[in-house]
């Protein structure tokens, strides 16, 4: 029996190993989904929907919360209220969720003279889920609820960092739902490339540009649709008038939660000349309040990074920084056993350094300087990544003028991005390729079919 092996970050040691998919099982799995799929497409949207709150009351049961939650900060690393509060993203975005489905599934009627033409939604079929190890509980639940909540099948491939927490989300939903509605596919790179070529009609991937690069092409011989969130390099501007002790908490928290493992992270802050002395200030004080420590205790606010990997791209990308002139004024340090690494404050990162370019995915706080807000919008702008930005200054229209020259799908205004369900999760050149969220974003989960009549 081939198994997955993983580690407890904050220890190192081996954690049970998990049984693998082999691929010559997928092509049951997927039979079976497509067969669940065509009697839960023809039911009424009421009923489809009757099982997200049921879900609901699953994720708002203490002890399931608690399970989830630990096995999250086992596998990799989130401490218990962070991960606690990944679940009840679960809860509070789950009905919203279904509102925004309730609206994607409704036919829309538009008459031109003489013809009237009524568009309906109808489902794909079978959508692949590929899961990050980032957010393995909230992520995949996006996924997979736009996909069966607009009446398609599923098929869930947790990452091969956080395989336990995949398989406990997966039987949290599943026997919600008719059997095989849900698959549940364990494994790496080798079984996730077979998921994408097997018979399913979509791909809803988060994770890596090169991941995605790669999805992209093995989807085309079928033109299967696709769904890609692949990464950030958020910008945030702190302009001449910004209340720089709100910008330093939102860099900070926004910088460090999850070990800045997570795709929205803020990874370059610009901040103009004349406040970097007081902004630095206040992003130190606030850098050494953090509590580092075992992540499954309930105080930590700090635990370690997800893998040993992980962790060296950071201190490469640190390392590049040093060489080339930058100044630590933290400087988060590698310590074991485990794959811990304190957060680090750098100023003066140029636009060459590896910080400034090469998503991070770590515990830094990446500080330049800007003396004209131009030059600060063609900074942030030069990269290939346009998933999150945001822009601090005074309230108003010149503020809200910056925000719209940036190149990011999502843009919060003296605040971080919205993840209101209401709103599209989006990214803009390299950091996507359609979205979700919204009733837009679900209805990419599904195929407008036009029937055109005469009237009069």
């Amino acid at each position: 029996m081939a198994v997955i092996e993983t580690r407890n970050p904050a220890t190192g040691e081996p954690l049970p190993p998990v049984e693998a998919t082999q691929p010559e099982q997928l092509a049951k799995i997927i039979a079976d989904a497509r067969a669940a799929q065509r009697e839960w497409a023809a039911r009424d949207f009421e009923d489809r929907a009757a099982f997200a709150e049921q879900l609901i009351a699953r994720v708002s049961d203490a002890e399931i919360v608690d399970e989830l939650a630990r096995s999250v900060a086992q596998e990799m690393g989130k401490p218990l209220r962070q991960a606690r509060a990944e679940i009840a993203n679960v809860r509070n975005r789950s009905r919203a969720f279904v509102d925004r489905a309730r609206e994607a599934c409704k036919a829309e009627v538009g008459v031109e003279g003489s013809i009237e033409v009524t568009t309906t939604w109808r489902p794909l079929g079978v959508v692949a889920v590929i899961a990050p190890w980032n957010f393995p509980v909230s992520t995949p639940n996006n996924l997979a609820l736009s996909a069966i909540l607009t009446g398609n099948a599923a098929v869930l491939k947790p990452s091969e960092f956080t395989p336990r927490s995949g398989a406990l989300y997966h039987a949290l939903i599943a026997d919600l739902l008719p059997p095989g509605l849900l698959g549940l596919v364990q494994g790496g790179g080798e079984i996730g490339r077979a998921l994408v070529q097997a018979e399913v009609d979509m791909v809803a991937f988060t994770g890596s540009i090169a991941t995605g690069q790669a999805i992209m092409r093995e989807a085309a011989g079928g033109m299967k649709r696709l769904v890609l969130e692949l990464g950030g390099k958020d910008p945030m501007l702190i302009l001449p008038g910004a209340n720089v002790d709100a910008a330093a908490d939102f860099a900070v928290r926004n910088s460090l939660t999850n070990c800045g493992q997570v795709c929205v992270a803020t990874e370059r802050v610009f901040v103009h000349r004349d406040l970097e002395a007081e902004f630095i200030a206040a992003v130190r004080e606030r850098v050494a309040g953090y509590s580092v420590g075992d992540p499954l205790s309930e105080d930590t606010d700090y635990g370690p990074m997800a893998s040993e990997r992980q962790r060296e791209i950071v201190l490469e990308q640190l390392a590049d920084a040093r060489e080339r002139g930058a100044e630590f004024v933290v400087e988060g340090q590698k310590r074991g056993p485990g794959y811990w690494l304190g957060p680090s404050v750098v100023r003066g990162v140029a636009d060459d350094m590896r910080l400034a370019r090469e998503e991070t995915f770590g515990p830094v706080v990446a500080i330049s300087t800007f003396a004209e807000t131009d030059e600060a919008v063609r900074r942030a702008n030069a990269t290939p990544y346009g998933l999150g930005a945001s822009v601090w200054g005074p309230p108003g229209p010149e503020t809200e003028a910056v925000a719209g020259r940036l190149e990011a799908g999502m843009v919060g205004i003296n605040r971080g991005l919205s993840a209101a369900a209401g709103a599209p999760w989006v990214g803009w050149k390299m950091s996507g390729y359609g979205y979700t969220r919204s009733v837009a974003g679900m209805r990419n989960f599904m195929q407008p079919q036009t029937h055109a009549r005469n009237v009069g």
